[in-house]
């Protein structure tokens, strides 16, 4: 059974209330629910932290004995070296995820600092962008 984590950053708790035009009504748990019934294949975990070094962290404890990690890095995402230098520096393959799509957004949004250490990146598909995601490691 392989084992992937979803690592989700700042603000990605508030899904389901913040922005509904942008991010949707639903809750990122019960979304994980679903994903978990999807996938019965695969033992899928998650972690939210809104604190940079939390994230840094759980990549690293995971990043060496987990099959896949999914990254929402939210606002980190083109912002945080050292969030990119743990993706760079970790053996599991990351799968950077966007529920929107970034690039049709603000001009500083359309830089990520870890895409290039990444295995892809999947943005603009909604919570579905995470299913994606997860699909890649079943290859």
């Amino acid at each position: 059974m392989k084992k992937i984590i979803i690592i989700n950053g700042p603000n990605l708790n508030l899904l389901g209330k913040r922005e509904p035009e942008t991010y949707g009504n639903k809750t990122f748990d019960s979304y994980l629910k679903e994903l978990v019934a999807e996938f019965p294949s695969m033992e899928l975990n998650s972690f939210q932290s809104n604190v940079e070094g939390e994230i840094i962290n759980k990549i690293q404890e995971t990043g060496f004995s987990f099959d896949g990690i999914v990254l929402n890095a939210g606002g980190y995402t083109h912002t945080s070296v050292a969030i990119a230098d743990a993706v760079a520096s970790v053996e599991t393959p990351v799968i950077e995820v966007h529920i929107s799509n970034v690039y049709a957004r603000e001009e500083y949004r359309h830089q990520s600092l870890m895409a290039k250490s990444c295995r892809g990146v999947i943005a603009g598909f909604g919570l579905d962008s995470y299913k994606m995601a997860i699909r890649s490691f079943l290859k």
